[in-house]
């Protein structure tokens, strides 16, 4: 196993989530390769799941009564 630690600084919210995101592209990427990437950050699932959401399962949910935010 191999670890890289990233103190990123200066960096917006919104930033934090792209590059977050980012990431767990370059992961899923990898995954075929058999590469396992583990990503460990304060908030990540949240970060992820909302970042991967599409707007057809926001307005599924809506109509569902369903909200998850």
């Amino acid at each position: 196993m191999k670890t890289v630690t990233l103190n990123v600084d200066g960096i917006s919210q919104g930033q934090w989530s792209t590059f977050i995101l980012e990431l767990n592209l370059m992961k899923k990427e990898w995954r075929s390769y058999g590469v396992d990437v583990q990503l460990k950050a304060h908030s990540i699932n949240r970060i992820i799941q909302q970042g991967t959401t599409n707007g057809e399962t926001i307005r599924q949910n809506r109509r569902s009564g369903k909200w998850t935010s």
